[in-house]
């Protein structure tokens, strides 16, 4: 199988980070209530080095979303510490904390894909925000399309496609740009086997380029397949003993 050449998009600016990090993510004692004061995460502590490809997986309601969620500055925590790319999350200001999740990658369960935007202005959106030039976005979204099997399908606006189909679009549009981090809940859920694997195969990848990977997965079958290290959750506090040890993926 031919992977895509995952090129450096031009004009990419990037975030200034403080100092090379120890940790690409570490969280601190991390918890998370819902407005009902139900907990979802209780007392979280995990750091994910850099260039580390890592599972969270778990049972429904185990806690895997929310915490993908946090990582990814889409939830607040109730309780703890959180640092992603060298920046305390808390500290910052409203326009850094934009600036910060540009340099992630998220793939959601629900796609969050722009249904009045087709196909390739869903792909091509991060590079335009970015202010990569119109011809080079074009091309590169084109590329990837092609590469999940949609590359008949750029003019299509997502309601017309399958939840695989828009699944294909999600992980598109979360690479690329090149992610510092790329986040992915439940990337294979709604696509065959083979199509899983070719997506898959596209976020290995970047890994190989040096993007740290967490993907929550419910998929024991995926996980046992790759072999990359996995945490375990339940009942939103971590499995003990789940936890990677130094050296196999996770901050040493």
């Amino acid at each position: 199988m031919i992977e895509p050449v995952l090129k450096q998009p031009d004009n990419v600016p990037e975030l200034a980070v403080p100092a090379p990090p120890a940790a690409v993510v570490s969280m601190d004692g991390i918890a998370l209530e819902y407005a009902a004061g139900l907990p979802a995460l209780r007392d979280i502590n995990l750091a994910f080095a850099p260039g580390s490809f890592t599972f969270i997986t778990g049972g429904s309601g185990a806690g895997k979303t929310s915490l993908l969620s946090i990582i990814g500055l889409a939830l607040q925590p109730s309780a703890g510490t959180l640092r992603v790319l060298g920046h305390d999350v808390a500290g910052l200001e409203r326009a850094d904390r934009a600036a910060l999740r540009r340099e992630i990658g998220m793939v959601f369960q629900n796609f969050r894909l722009l249904n009045h935007l087709n196909v390739l202005e869903n792909v091509m959106l991060p590079l335009q925000v970015a202010g990569v030039p119109s011809q080079e976005r074009y091309s590169y979204a084109k590329e990837l399309l092609d590469w999940v099997g949609l590359g008949d399908r750029l003019d299509w606006l997502p309601p017309a496609l399958s939840g695989g189909q828009q699944q294909r679009v999600a992980i598109a549009r979360a690479v690329i740009g090149r992610p510092k981090l790329l986040l992915a809940d439940e990337p294979t859920g709604s696509v065959d086997d083979e199509i899983g694997m070719r997506l898959v195969g596209l976020i290995q990848a970047l890994h190989r380029e040096g993007t740290t990977v967490i993907i929550a997965t419910h998929d024991s079958g995926l996980v046992e397949r790759l072999g990359y290290p996995e945490i375990r959750l339940s009942d939103g506090t971590l499995v003990p003993g789940s936890v990677p040890q130094p050296g196999k993926g996770m901050e040493q």
